[in-house]
């Protein structure tokens, strides 16, 4: 069978990647409402989430902007919020033809979600990068847009109305946590841990003249370190016999 061309494997792309950039939307949508709380226009939100892909990393970056935290706690929090990709990343360069030009494995990296990461291994064959930019531009830009719709319609709608749809935002996080809580006892366990870390976080004397962005990076190494030395998850074995 003859391979596809460049603009069946863009067309392909695009078709693939509409109906995750939809979803997208209505979060950011959401996100939009939090950055224009933290003060950012239509222009920087639209920026910020083009060049952020992860609503969790979003969402603790508008929070830091509206906490003034210094850039150095940004970075650092962003980093660990996004840190998974790193293993996306890797997992996907197997599917990467050696004969691929290197400038291609930063910009696949650049563009790798949670969902276009499943797009690419789902992918037959080797991934082709052409494929691949077609479905993450289509997604991010309806994710930017989404972003940038939000603060045009926080800095337009009735304050009562923005505060209600700026608790869309915690109902997602809900939505993220709860199904793997429901699942796995020692993730309800560290949740419910986090929660109370927090809390204590806020009224501890010398803790609590931390900035925000400080406690964020203490808390989520602290948790996350501890979890993955005490429950550390098993490595599944291959279905079938078969190699991955």
């Amino acid at each position: 069978m003859p391979s596809d061309t460049l603009r069946q494997k863009l067309l392909r792309g695009a078709r693939d990647g509409l109906p995750v950039g939809l979803g997208y939307f209505a979060v950011a949508f959401s996100l939009g409402i939090t950055a224009k709380a933290a003060g950012l226009s239509p222009v920087q939100g639209f920026i910020a989430s083009f060049l952020n892909h992860a609503s969790a990393g979003e969402y603790a970056l508008f929070s830091l902007i509206a906490a003034h935290a210094a850039y150095w706690e940004v970075a650092v929090v962003i980093f660990i919020t996004n840190m998974r990709y790193l293993l996306m990343s890797a997992a996907l360069s197997q599917k990467i033809s050696p004969e691929t030009p290197f400038f291609h494995r930063p910009l696949i990296g650049f563009g790798i979600t949670d969902e276009i990461f499943g797009l690419g291994i789902a992918y037959k064959g080797w991934l082709s990068p052409a494929y691949l930019y077609s479905a993450f531009l289509v997604a991010d830009l309806f994710w930017a847009s989404g972003t940038a719709t939000g603060i045009v319609a926080g800095n337009i709608l009735p304050q009562n109305v923005v505060s209600a749809l700026s608790v869309a935002i915690y109902g997602m996080f809900l939505a993220i946590i709860v199904p793997p809580a429901r699942q796995n006892r020692v993730v309800a366990a560290l949740v419910l841990i986090s929660f109370a870390c927090s809390f204590v976080f806020s009224v501890l004397p010398l803790v609590s003249a931390l900035s925000d962005g400080m406690k964020v990076i203490i808390l989520t190494v602290a948790i996350s370190a501890a979890a993955a030395l005490l429950f550390p998850v098993a490595d599944a074995p291959a279905e079938g016999g078969e190699a991955a």
